[in-house]
């Protein structure tokens, strides 16, 4: 199994991506996360794991296979509270002792806008949620965490997901689901959050890394090509559904209906959710307004 031809790939195995780099990739294929979801082990020694990945027994014996004779895991680092991501850690800090770092719960970060639609009840989240997820110790953005050959800088990163992070590896950024090659983002209310997720790509684009290892696919070499990839996917995106309100008000349902013309149908709920998640901030920039109350069920027209 290949990543785009370039990059050989199988579950359960070790690459070494870079002089202390490994990554193994998780038995989780699906539309959502292509291959699998991508754990990495960084240094030698005494090393770091970043996203453990799904709850998978097989999971947890290869990355504890990964290790060469006499290493141990000192730190779990933990992105996002998705299913695909984070409900290994607790396992992992079980069988190894070693504590799991985050931004927070899978609530942290939350804006009051977002903890309004989540009250609601009406919005069920996009990839699944780790609601039982909880960290062992909390990172503030720009704080570092230190091992003996390896220092993560942890930067909140919030767009994807409330409390995601991306981890800076000297010039070397792991950007979990808010940066991936081969796919955008979803952003889906009220843990995805499209003004937000446009100011962390403004961040990553400030921080210049040299690569990026995404939480799904291979690596990026030209980082700032495809953050700005993305920063004008989205502004297109805004420009094709203020164009699609024209044709008179409609619910994001709708919307998504006119612009995304080429999506498979089993994918046109999680287009539906990106598109209410632009829809939320263009009513925040007065660009266009609900009929009542904002909500996934609203009619939306041009203001």
């Amino acid at each position: 199994m290949t990543d785009g031809g370039k990059i050989p790939i199988g579950h359960g195995v070790s690459d070494l991506l870079e002089p202390g780099l490994r990554r193994v990739i998780a038995p989780n294929p699906s539309p959502m996360t292509l291959h699998g979801t991508n754990s990495y082990i960084v240094g030698e020694g005494k090393v770091a794991v970043i996203d453990p990945g799904p709850a998978n027994a097989a999971h947890l014996s290869a990355l504890l296979g990964a290790l060469a004779p006499g290493e141990t895991i000192a730190h779990i680092f933990v992105t996002h509270a998705h299913l695909d991501h984070s409900p290994l850690a607790r396992p992992l800090a079980t069988a190894t002792g070693a504590p799991v770092l985050a931004f927070g719960d899978a609530l942290s970060g939350r804006t009051p806008l977002m903890e309004r639609l989540a009250a609601t009840g009406t919005l069920e989240g996009g990839e699944g949620v780790d609601a039982q997820f909880v960290p062992d110790e909390v990172l503030a953005d720009g704080e570092e965490v230190f091992g003996p050959d390896w220092a993560l800088r942890a930067w909140h990163t919030p767009g994807h997901f409330a409390n995601h992070m991306c981890f800076q590896w000297g010039e070397v950024i792991f950007s979990g689901d808010h940066v991936m090659g081969w796919a955008s983002s979803l952003v889906s209310p009220p843990d995805g959050d499209m003004r937000a997720y446009m100011a962390s790509l403004d961040k990553l684009a400030d921080l210049a890394p040299r690569r990026l290892h995404s939480g799904h696919g291979a690596p990026i070499p030209d980082a700032r090509a495809r953050i700005s990839e993305l920063m004008i996917h989205r502004r297109e995106r805004e420009a094709a559904i203020r164009k699609a309100l024209l044709d008179g008000p409609a619910d994001a349902t709708t919307v998504a209906a006119r612009v995304y013309t080429d999506t498979a149908a089993p994918l046109m709920r999680a287009a539906a959710r990106n598109t209410f998640a632009h829809l939320i901030d263009l009513t925040e920039r007065n660009l266009v307004q609900p009929d009542g109350e904002l909500s996934f069920s609203a009619s939306f027209a041009i203001r």
